[in-house]
């Protein structure tokens, strides 16, 4: 942790004239303002000042009282693509405490829970994202022309073609503090995968942010978008926020959900089971939070694209290093696959820490593996394995995280409830409008 005079330092010798003070809204969206750094000891202590019903999902009136964002000083960073800028991450604070609404502040009331057991959840997320341009005729394509692949994953021309763009994004995340160590065409054109080093669960999250912020500011500097968008194309795979877990020991010296003595060959420890247990029972909640917009469902849909593989589970059950699972286990540890790149990385961890404590405290078991391809099954077979499938539209995940009372409990109920009427509005817009296939299915058929 920098002490105010280190940090003030540390902003001097890298010539910063601005700080950031950033947090994200319900939706997981880095909002900001801009201070001088002569002034940066005013994001300590009040925070920046924000008008606080002008924040998506602050659950605060247009008379309510101020939102101030004040920052976490071991959060203090380089904004490497932003030359003269750094950033500082803020928990939100109303009446002078930390606010409830706020996501960062929901994750460490989790991350709290756990700390009481001895526990810390450590988090390796995989950030999947398309390179987009517009064309003269405003339709969105990859940007890259010549990535047309019906199987691009991995392929040497897709990603060599990127690469001013990727080594632009490597070099600044390098710079801004990730540890990148692996970057990869994924399977859809334009598609690709920046991978960094696991961490403590609030500072994957953080990291998250950070990624987001350079990916789209470098894009938009190139002439491009980077889009975390679930289901950007019809018959191409979604993106993906895979999420790798364990719980550790103080310190993260030791992994308690890997034990070799596991007879299943999964490698996990009984504690882990229970974690397990407790995302499989909220399943379909968790779905709401990790999948939160109308479009996440076209990635969730029980389909397969045209590339002939699909990466993004509808089923709920776990497996033996099986992608088809919602939950896959590559040896010692657990890696959901349903969050997407829209989801808020604060919440969405909230809610899995908060499912995975409800599967320790009552003990629940997740029942056998699954090692088969499930998408080769039908669902009348799914059914009799006992194996059910995820939300298929955004309404119907609202209304399981409606009825879980435990979750919206754990979270908070003021926060669940804005995060429920956020997403009902989000359902009923999307309801009144006409698309553009049904315009085109209906206007003359009839």
């Amino acid at each position: 942790m920098k002490t105010v005079q280190e940090a003030k330092k540390f902003l001097k010798d890298n010539d910063v004239k601005y700080v950031l003070a950033q947090f994200v809204d319900l939706h997981g969206v880095a909002k900001v303002k801009t201070v001088p750094v002569a002034h940066v000891e005013t994001i300590l202590s009040p925070g920046a000042g924000f008008a606080g019903g002008a924040i998506i999902g602050s659950g605060i009136e247009p008379n309510g009282s101020d939102y101030f964002a004040r920052g976490d000083l071991s959060t203090l960073s380089l904004l490497p693509w932003q030359k003269g800028y750094a950033r500082i991450i803020c928990d939100g604070h109303v009446d002078d405490k930390p606010y409830d609404y706020d996501t960062r502040v929901v994750l460490k009331n989790q991350m709290a829970r756990l700390k009481e057991k001895g526990w810390y959840l450590y988090t390796g997320l995989e950030p999947e994202f398309s390179l987009l341009k517009i064309t003269e005729s405003g339709e969105i394509v990859p940007a890259e022309k010549t990535d047309t692949l019906t199987k691009p994953c991995y392929d040497y021309k897709g990603i060599t073609r990127s690469c001013e763009y990727l080594e632009r994004m490597t070099e600044a995340l390098i710079e801004a503090g990730l540890d990148i160590y692996q970057i990869d065409h994924e399977d859809a054109n334009g598609q690709f995968e920046i991978n960094y080093t696991f961490d403590n669960c609030l500072k994957s999250a953080d990291d998250y942010i950070m990624f987001k912020m350079a990916a789209s500011q470098i894009a938009h500097e190139m002439g491009m978008i980077c889009s975390f968008m679930p289901k950007p194309f019809t018959n191409k795979p979604g993106n993906g926020m895979h999420m790798h877990m364990s719980i550790m020991d103080e310190g993260g010296k030791k992994s308690l959900f890997h034990d070799d003595s596991d007879k299943t060959g999964h490698g996990l420890s009984p504690l882990a089971y229970h974690f397990l247990a407790g995302i499989l029972e909220h399943a379909p909640a968790i779905c709401a939070i990790a999948a939160p917009t109308v479009n996440s469902y076209k990635r969730l849909a029980v389909s397969h694209s045209v590339t002939g593989s699909t990466w993004a589970p509808s089923y709920v059950s776990y497996g033996n290093n099986n992608r088809s699972t919602m939950v896959r286990i590559p040896y010692g540890r657990l890696e959901l696959r349903l969050p997407d790149g829209a989801c808020n990385p604060y919440l969405t961890t909230a809610a899995i820490i908060a499912a995975g404590l409800d599967g320790v405290e009552r003990k629940l078991n997740p029942g056998a593996g699954n090692a088969g391809n499930l998408f080769a099954h039908t669902h009348a077979e799914l059914e009799k394995m006992g194996i059910g499938i995820l939300p298929q539209t955004l309404i119907e995940a609202t209304d399981a995280l409606e009825k879980d009372t435990i979750l919206c409990k754990a979270l908070g109920e003021g926060v669940s409830k804005e995060f429920i009427n956020l997403k009902r509005a989000e359902w009923a817009e999307y309801q009144r409008h006409v698309s553009d296939w049904e315009i085109k299915r209906y206007v003359e058929f009839f």
